[in-house]
């Protein structure tokens, strides 16, 4: 059992913090930012090689290091970031011990070593298989044995903290229901449990084919299988970053949901269809059934939108709320102009949200609509869809929160704080540059996958239109652009967390954030605000409505452009 003196009272939130988690959380969001970094250098290398007036590197180096970027940015980046964030929902908001302290290290050390292991087999050369590493390409033995022993690690995580949340309850360290970030958490918890063992269907069999232990891999089953884990994984992201925004509207502002009913049924609808949305991978697919795709990609999938689209009016409704309840009640949009976009961990957020939805949302439906996927499906359209998902909703909420764990967590004041202002908006610009230009690229028939876009080595010369090449030039400067807002964060948070001035008791977390002890009350507590008036944010929604509409039906116009083709 744990004693007092396993535990600190946080001076400025109250919050109860048990020394092991802290130590946990600090090692995994450590690993996390390692991660990001090495995977966002890659990333850099792969567009500047896609820009054809650039065009970096040579081929067989260029799908070395994009499996490499995959790996270190689709699974390890979000992945450490996402069990620190567990750990904190869970151990921190409920103020208890963390369950099994000595597993919880284990599965660190099992994902650190997996992680190392898939890099280091990537790096010999033999492993150039992508993200998806479709059979029959097959890599080294170590490049499926490392992911495995990671997916292993994480896995332990997650029971890790689904037993934390057993020993709050018997401690009773809350009451009543758990808080709506625990909530998401745990969303994002049950969705990895699904994700993880995905993986390890197809994982290990995959692993003794590649030792010679097995003759082949059945492709199609491979395919359907693996995008178990491969989307999916993406979907626990889902989860974890609209907990984040809910966190950080609680702690910046303290805002609370409209309603926490509500709130809670759009996450239990990530449970049950979130993870449906990896069936847009499979729609070319001849093997797998009409009736399953036209199920999956309209019923089925509309239900885990409309999760979205609640989050998407709840998250910036309660942060219109609170701004009313403190008096920015002038016209539509005063609470939003003077919403304190100076603090990186809210202008992070609110770019996080806005563009998830706009472009990851949007176009995440397109594509997910058997007909119009047919016309973008192999094309550089999809990484960009995803680059709005994982990249500017996911990397940078977390980038976001990151400037109040620091001082939270490693106590440590922020350090540059005018250049800690400016780097939301120069990585967000960024991916939002790479998601968009790629997107309009892919629309125009770019390749997805290929080394060289011209195919100038090619036995068929393929014509693109000229401004396909202006779009993926534009998206390679939109790279640097966010691989210099990634530089930027990586330099503060090396710099706060090993020089940062301590945190005192009187130090204020940021300019403007001084009575955050009352603020943090929201995101540790059950409740919703009472009888809000939202006018600006139903403006916004309404927006939003009318772009999803003429983008939808555009995309079908340029469907009926090719139809003939059939």
């Amino acid at each position: 059992m744990a004693t007092a003196a396993d535990f600190r009272i946080c001076n400025h939130t109250g919050l109860k913090v048990y020394a092991t988690t802290e130590s946990l959380i600090k090692a995994n969001a450590v690993a996390a930012v390692v991660s990001l970094a090495v995977g966002g250098l890659l990333g850099l290398l792969v567009a500047l090689t896609r820009w054809p007036a650039v065009h970096l590197l040579p081929a067989e180096t260029f799908y070395q290091v994009l499996t490499a970027h995959g790996t270190d940015v689709l699974l390890l980046w979000i992945l450490f970031f996402e069990v620190a964030v567990l750990y904190f929902a869970s151990s921190v908001l409920l103020g208890c011990r963390l369950a099994m302290p000595k597993v919880a290290w284990l599965a660190f050390i099992l994902m650190v070593g997996g992680g190392i292991l898939a890099n280091i087999a990537i790096l010999q050369g033999n492993s150039s298989v992508m993200f998806t590493s479709y059979p029959p390409m097959q890599a080294d033995p170590n490049f499926y044995l490392g992911l495995i022993v990671f997916a292993v690690g994480a896995l332990v995580a997650v029971f890790v903290f689904f037993g934390t949340l057993v020993v709050a309850k018997d401690e009773k360290t809350y009451q009543g229901s758990v808080p709506l970030v625990t909530f998401g958490a745990i969303t994002a918890a049950i969705i990895a449990v699904f994700t993880i063992a995905s993986g390890a269907v197809i994982l290990i069999p995959t692993y003794f084919w590649s030792l010679g232990w097995l003759a082949n891999i059945d492709t199609l089953i491979y395919k359907i299988v693996w995008w178990g884990m491969g989307h999916s994984s993406q979907q626990i992201n889902v989860s974890a970053h609209v907990a984040v925004w809910y966190a950080i509207a609680a702690l910046v502002l303290g805002a609370k949901p409209l309603s926490e009913k509500v709130s809670r049924a759009a996450f239990l609808l990530y449970i049950l269809f979130l993870q449906l949305a990896s069936a847009h991978h499979l729609l070319v697919e001849p093997g797998v059934s009409s009736e399953w795709k036209i199920f999956n990609t309209s019923y089925a999938m509309y239900l885990a939108v409309l999760g979205s689209m609640i989050h998407g009016m709840t998250v910036p409704g309660s942060i219109e709320a609170a701004q009313r309840r403190k008096g920015l009640n002038k016209g539509l949009f005063e609470w939003l102009r003077k919403a304190p976009w100076d603090n990186p961990a809210f202008s992070g957020m609110f770019m996080s949200l806005v563009m998830f939805g706009f472009l990851g949302g949007i176009s995440g439906v397109v594509m997910g609509t058997e007909q119009i996927n047919l016309i973008m499906h192999n094309t550089i359209y999809v990484p960009g869809h995803f680059h709005a998902t994982v990249v500017t909703g996911t990397t940078l909420a977390f980038m976001a929160v990151t400037y109040l764990l620091i001082p939270l967590i490693f106590r440590r004041q922020i350090m540059m704080k005018k250049l800690a202002q400016w780097q939301p908006y120069l990585f967000g610009l960024g991916a939002m540059g790479i998601s968009l230009f790629m997107m309009g690229a892919g629309t125009l028939g770019v390749p997805r996958r290929h080394w060289d876009i011209t195919f100038a080595d090619a036995a068929m010369s393929i014509d693109l239109p000229a401004t396909a090449f202006l779009m993926m030039g534009l998206n390679g400067l939109s790279a640097i652009l966010a691989a210099i807002g990634g530089v930027v964060f990586i330099i503060i948070v090396v710099a706060s967390v090993f020089f940062g001035k301590k945190m005192e008791k009187d130090t204020v977390m940021w300019p403007k954030l001084a009575n955050i002890k009352e603020e943090a009350a929201a995101v540790a507590t059950y409740g919703s605000e009472e009888h809000a008036k939202i006018p600006g944010t139903v403006v916004l929604v309404a927006v939003f409505f009318v772009s999803f509409v003429l983008y939808y039906f555009i995309n079908w116009k340029y469907l009926a452009e090719v139809w003939p083709l059939r």
